[in-house]
């Protein structure tokens, strides 16, 4: 064999030795699978008004590990993030959006490719069939914050929409000028413990007309502030608010809850609402009022510490043609179910529903005291005589672990007193 034969041999072998010890290095990268993004809800087509949740699901066939985000767009807006990624929703207040056609799109991202845009065709109707009656309600209930080591289940909700029920069947509420807020928008499995399991507006049980959203801080103010830029539109107008969650104090002082020198505050989903900024919202705000803020520590809502003495801090919340009542005092706890939501508003709402409240006055203490004269009886329950009802049986022996409470009313309907409110709140009239 000749030299150069040699030579060329010994380069083919080191080439092949090269090849096999590197192979590992010359392998490709895999392919990035696009992720796959789909709507669930509502249907193509669908005629909507007032606040609607899109959702849907996505995944990523390389793993959802590498799913980052959800986008959408209505029209030709801006992208923005959906809430979640594998179960994913949008809620879009359909009020800023003209009556008509519109198309919503969603994307997925991988952090390397987007998926295919999926679209979705709905139509936007916002016409008030009941412009003539002019009351609105508006439900809020946050109870199973992921931040919050105490759910307080789904009873809330069911609260909320019993109540809105019975103004849609018993009040003259349209059911189109109703709102209910819950949570993140979502219902979670085990009673608010679990994960995510459907939208609010997905539920067969849901009210038909009654515009459903997150009770996120922002949602919370749009919707208020809307219903006040509407209420004063007209001289009979008629508006119901109920808060329901966590308030804000230390259960470690018995005493005070550590609220002597701090405004009220309740949580919502996203954040902290206090008395001040509810009354800032509803200052503007020249219709009849009934409000209801049921949770621990509410009392400065209703400008009230215990005893129905006033606090030094105030709220701007009371004002003439306006009842507000807090579920307990500035200094005490409140007590909720998870399944039938808190005590108070129940009591409060089973004796205006069932009638018993009829002919309540204050009694010793404003600790609530039924009547047996005809004189005081009108068949009717007033939104004063509810109050006193509940307080009544807050005293029972059914309810003689829940005392405490001492729920509070701030009462300047139809005006300031103690004159101008020699007078009755009834509700849908």
């Amino acid at each position: 064999m000749t030299k150069g034969r040699v030579t060329l041999v010994a380069c083919a072998l080191l080439l092949m030795l090269l090849t096999v010890s590197f192979s590992g290095c010359l392998e490709q990268t895999p392919v990035n699978e696009r992720p796959v993004v789909k709507i669930d809800y509502p249907n193509d087509g669908v005629t909507v008004s007032g606040i609607v949740i899109f959702s849907g699901t996505a995944f990523d066939p390389d793993g959802n590990d590498s799913l980052l985000t959800v986008e959408v767009k209505v029209d030709d807006g801006k992208w923005l993030e959906a809430y979640g990624d594998g179960n994913w929703s949008f809620e879009l207040d359909t009020s800023l959006y003209s009556d008509g056609k519109h198309e919503f799109y969603t994307r997925a991202f991988d952090n390397v490719s987007y998926s295919e845009n999926v679209e979705l065709t709905f139509f936007v109707d916002n016409s008030d069939k009941f412009e003539d009656v002019h009351r609105w309600a508006v439900f809020v209930a946050t109870a199973n914050r992921l931040d919050v080591k105490v759910k307080l289940g789904n009873g809330g909700l069911v609260l909320a929409e019993e109540m809105a029920s019975y103004f849609i069947n018993n009040f003259g509420y349209p059911a189109n000028h109703i709102t209910i807020l819950f949570d993140d928008g979502w219902v979670r499995a085990n009673n608010g413990e679990g994960e995510r399991v459907v939208t609010l507006q997905e539920r067969p049980e849901r009210l038909t007309g009654v515009s459903y959203g997150a009770a996120t801080l922002d949602t919370v103010k749009s919707i208020l502030n809307s219903v006040v830029e509407t209420a004063n539109q007209y001289d009979d107008s008629e508006v119901f608010i109920w808060l329901f969650n966590h308030g804000v104090g230390d259960p470690e002082n018995k005493l005070t809850g550590g609220k002597v020198l701090e405004h009220s505050e309740i949580l919502v989903w996203d954040g902290v609402l206090s008395d001040y900024q509810l009354g800032d919202i509803l200052n503007p705000l020249q219709a009849k009022l009934c409000l209801i803020v049921d949770a621990c520590y509410s009392g400065g809502f209703a400008n009230r510490v215990v005893f129905n003495l006033p606090t030094l801090l105030n709220s701007g919340l009371p004002e003439k043609g306006r009842i507000v009542i807090t579920g307990a005092s500035k200094f005490t706890t409140g007590y909720a179910s998870t399944v039938t939501g808190p005590l108070f508003t129940q009591l409060w709402f089973n004796g205006i529903k069932t009638g018993q409240a009829d002919g309540f006055r204050k009694g010793v203490f404003e600790k609530g005291r039924a009547t047996h004269l005809r004189f005081f009886k009108d068949g009717k329950v007033s939104v004063e005589e509810a109050f006193y009802f509940a307080r009544y049986m807050l005293t029972t022996k059914e309810f003689k672990d829940y005392r405490s409470m001492q729920p509070q009313m701030n009462d300047r309907y139809p005006g300031n007193p103690p004159v101008g409110n020699r007078g009755e709140m009834f509700l849908g009239t």
